[in-house]
């Protein structure tokens, strides 16, 4: 779960989905939390777009890493995988190992693949990921 973490490296998150981390939180660098308050006020602009990993938010690389180890970490989600838990080894050695980090993530994106799926009457696609239909 922590290599296919580092998916988080391309993408962007809506204001509403960091908002409490960047006003509530304290494991949150002080000035990338006060660099993202202005794209996500503490009411308004929930659709505001921020990358998920800033240096470079179009590449799948480790830099993700990096960025939890400087507590830079947009999602608490994220932030939640160094924060003196069983997790944060890995984290650590994610960041300073890009080969690593690649060796990983392809492992474990294979692993997922093969995870049997629900079709026909079996499975269904949820209108809302958070509830059955």
């Amino acid at each position: 779960m922590v290599a296919l973490s580092g998916a988080h490296t391309i993408g962007q998150a809506a204001c509403t989905n960091f908002r409490s981390r960047v006003y509530g939180e304290t494991n949150i660098n002080a000035a990338y939390a006060a660099s993202l308050q202005g794209n996500c006020p503490q009411s308004g602009g929930d659709g505001n777009l921020t990358p998920l990993e800033v240096s470079t938010p179009n590449a799948l690389n480790n830099a993700y890493y990096g960025n939890l180890v400087s507590q830079r970490g947009l999602l608490h989600s994220d932030q939640q995988l160094l924060n003196g838990g069983s997790t944060d080894a890995l984290v650590r050695t994610y960041a300073s190992s890009a080969a690593q980090f690649s060796a990983d993530f392809s492992s474990a994106m294979v692993n997922m693949g093969n995870i049997g799926v629900l079709t026909g009457a079996q499975g269904q696609v949820r209108l809302n990921c958070a509830k059955v239909n």
